[in-house]
């Protein structure tokens, strides 16, 4: 066994081991409560969970961007939906535009507070009135002698309710469209940031999704992530990061729900057989692996690109609409095998056929995928 393959097999442990002892027992609460309390990410801090690709000098475990990847496709084929989504923001969007954005000054007063989960992030792009459109966001920034001064509101902000910084992107040039784009590393406890109530939602219920909201929010200059109009680029260059992470969460939970749905069809009964004995039933079922299988094919193909640099627009946008697209659609195969049972919240298929269903839509939705993909092809 190579070392790379020595360090994955550690790795997929100690996270099995950790969500099997500490999420596993409580997450049917959590779902029904519709919140995971905030002191669980003190608790993935603990064990090593969070920043695991992130480097040694800030807290994190150095290990490979594969086995970051690996940490939130394990969350998802556990069937915590709602984790992973709350999970890929902290650990594998906001942690990375940091590391690679961030002053010095900004990365060790950060980093290793979120690595331990002292402090839990969020990303603020998608605005009441403007949803995949990031050009026509209306929340401004506007500088003055003492920092810049945030107003305006945004929605569907996943770590809402708990983050205790925000990267806030907003316009510090309303005139120059997508390059008066800037992001701001932004304190939840400053004067002028509130929060809405949760959102609900009709799946992925334990991940605490809000609106925000900022009144004359005085920021320091400091706070300024990267350069100023340049919000826009960088958004752009991590975007393919947030979309390999939703890929892996579509790997994940349909590998999850593939694997509840051959054990009940081997054991329930109908017409006098079993249910896997239908020739419907293998047929839907052999679709469904051999599509996971060309997804997981791609994903790792992704990844490989990822980290040579080489991963561009396109290929995000093609990994997103179609592993996401997959995920829903086995997830409605694998429901309609269990029949009945399977619209029942004490089947957790149920759950990953709701918590699939967002997938298509964050992190740009397929239709948007289409678009850009159709633009590498056609031009605007």
């Amino acid at each position: 066994m190579s070392g790379h393959q020595e360090d994955t097999a550690l790795f997929h442990e100690m996270i099995n081991r950790v969500l099997d002892k500490e999420i596993a027992p409580h997450y049917e609460q959590w779902e029904e409560q519709s919140a995971i309390p905030r002191s669980v990410w003190n608790t993935l801090g603990q064990a090593g969970m969070l920043g695991i690709d992130m480097p040694e000098e800030y807290g994190g475990a150095g290990a490979s961007f594969e086995i970051s990847q690996l940490a939130i496709s394990e969350i998802a084929r556990k069937g915590f939906g709602g984790l992973a989504g709350g999970y890929n923001i902290h650990a594998n969007i906001v942690m990375p535009y940091l590391l690679h954005l961030g002053t010095q000054a900004q990365k060790q007063h950060y980093l290793p507070a979120m690595i331990r989960g002292d402090i839990l992030s969020a990303i603020a792009m998608t605005e009441p009135g403007a949803g995949s459109d990031l050009a026509a966001m209306r929340t401004t920034a506007q500088r003055t002698e003492k920092g810049y001064v945030i107003n305006g509101a945004k929605v569907f902000i996943t770590n809402g309710l708990h983050a205790e910084l925000v990267i806030v992107c907003a316009k510090t040039d309303p005139q120059a469209g997508a390059k008066g784009v800037s992001l701001f590393l932004v304190d939840a406890s400053l004067p002028g940031f509130s929060r809405g109530k949760g959102i609900r939602k009709i799946g992925q219920h334990a991940s605490d999704t809000a609106e925000l909201f900022f009144s004359d929010l005085l920021v320091p200059h400091d706070a300024l992530l990267g350069e100023e109009g340049r919000g826009f680029a960088y958004l752009m260059q991590e975007l393919p990061r947030e979309r390999l992470g939703v890929g892996a969460q579509a790997v994940g939970a349909t590998e999850g729900v593939l694997a509840l749905t051959l054990d009940y069809v081997q054991q329930r009964h109908a017409f006098g057989q079993r249910v896997a004995d239908f020739q419907n039933t293998r047929f839907k079922l052999a679709e469904a692996k051999a599509r996971l299988e060309v997804a997981k094919a791609y994903l790792n193909q992704c990844i490989g690109n990822y980290l040579k640099g080489e991963m561009g627009p396109t290929e995000a946008a093609i990994l997103k609409l179609m592993l996401t697209e997959m995920q829903c659609d086995i997830a409605n195969e694998c429901l309609q095998l269990f029949g009945g049972y399977g619209y029942t919240l004490e089947y957790p298929v149920s759950r990953f056929f709701v918590d699939a269903r967002v997938q298509t839509i964050y992190a740009g939705t397929s239709e948007i995928m289409k678009e850009v993909i159709a633009r590498s092809m056609l031009g605007k």
